[in-house]
């Protein structure tokens, strides 16, 4: 193969890496809804993330969260409960996470058909480039330790919840999937269970070929807002480079490009690799081993499915039990039935319900 052919592979490499994410604002079905299932509670507040503070990118510390508060929780005052942070993928933020994932309809039936009752937040990680991969850097923010520390904390304070890792889960869709295998590997001291859907990013992508046309115009952005006049594919290569590569020395944007004046910047795709769930995940096998719970899914017509299912084999191949299912689906059409009829049952089952869980 030339090297021609060779940058060109690697090029549709990347672009297959996130092309799913194209799709995270489609319409998706509901599943039916379940008769007389009780109404969850909606509570839309804000979070002030220390760990976001001072970011380079001038993104907001104070973040929009939406909370869903189960049934029984007006009423039973002295019940504690499990909680369940749910991440959205790139593109989104929250409140179009929940027209994705069609809440609260599939709380309500999930827990109407036998789940148990866990409160829900889904946390906003939108930025200017459209995601923050949920990682932790100078430019974007620490936005791992922004779920991790922040927002737990923040919940355990004002809720009723059960505040022990065995009472909580973290679940993500997408970019939101990679996050929760990023943060989930990184903190499981503060997790208890974690279910990934259709993870994007987990392998090491070369940027391929150097690109005149794209980078004169990845030049012309001289502020983050500039970015919404690029395409879709460049700006996620900077939401990629602030999350991966940031350089609190390379103002306007703060973070290093994996090309320069024509030619390709070694060092960052070093750093970039770095992040890969794939290529980091034999290091957190000790971390892993301490869920009580780990569940893998991706449609059959999505292009993450091949990096889930090499996920699915390493966590096999370290005798980590975990469940993997590739159902019939693109990367989208099915995420609001996963919601209510896999991820609120494996939370119900694999959660601790009691209050003096550890």
């Amino acid at each position: 193969m030339t090297i021609k052919k060779l940058l060109g592979v690697m090029t549709i490499a990347f672009v297959a890496g996130f092309s799913p994410l194209l799709s995270a604002q489609v319409q998706t079905p509901a599943p039916p809804e379940v008769p007389g299932a009780p109404s969850v509670t909606v509570e839309h507040i804000k979070v002030h993330g220390a760990s976001l503070e001072g970011n380079l990118e001038g993104e907001s510390a104070d973040r929009d969260v939406i909370v869903y508060l189960p049934p029984s929780y007006a009423k039973q005052v002295r019940r504690r409960y499990p909680v369940v942070y749910a991440l959205h993928g790139y593109f989104i933020g929250a409140d179009q996470w929940t027209h994705e994932i069609h809440v609260p309809q599939t709380l309500e039936g999930a827990f109407a058909l036998g789940a148990s009752e866990m409160i829900v937040v889904l946390p906003d990680a939108h930025t200017s480039y459209n995601g923050s991969m949920y990682s932790s850097s100078v430019t974007t923010g620490d936005f791992e330790n922004f779920i991790a520390r922040d927002l737990i904390a923040y919940i355990d304070g004002h809720y009723r919840t059960i505040p022990a890792r065995s009472s909580r889960g973290l679940v993500g869709h997408s970019m939101g999937g990679y996050g929760a295998l990023r943060i989930g590997m990184k903190h499981a001291d503060v997790f208890g269970s974690l279910y990934v859907m259709s993870p994007c990013c987990l392998s090491a992508r070369d940027p391929g070929p150097v690109n005149a046309d794209n980078e004169k115009e990845l030049e012309s952005v001289r502020t983050p807002e500039d970015s919404n006049k690029i395409n879709f594919m460049l700006r996620a290569e900077l939401a990629v480079a602030a999350a991966w590569s940031p350089d609190p020395t390379n103002p306007p944007l703060y973070l290093d490009l994996p090309y320069k004046n024509g030619e390709l910047q070694q060092d960052v795709i070093y750093k970039w690799t770095a992040n890969a769930p794939l290529a980091f995940v034999d290091q957190y096998i000790l971390q892993l081993k301490q869920y009580r719970g780990i569940a893998l899914d991706v449609g059959d017509q999505d292009q993450l499915k091949v990096d889930t299912q090499k996920m699915h084999e390493v966590l096999d191949r370290y005798g980590l039990s975990n469940s993997f299912e590739i159902y019939p689906g693109t990367h989208t059409s099915a995420v609001a039935d996963r919601i209510q009829n896999h991820v609120m049952p494996f939370m119900s089952r694999s959660l601790c319900f009691q209050s003096n869980c550890q």
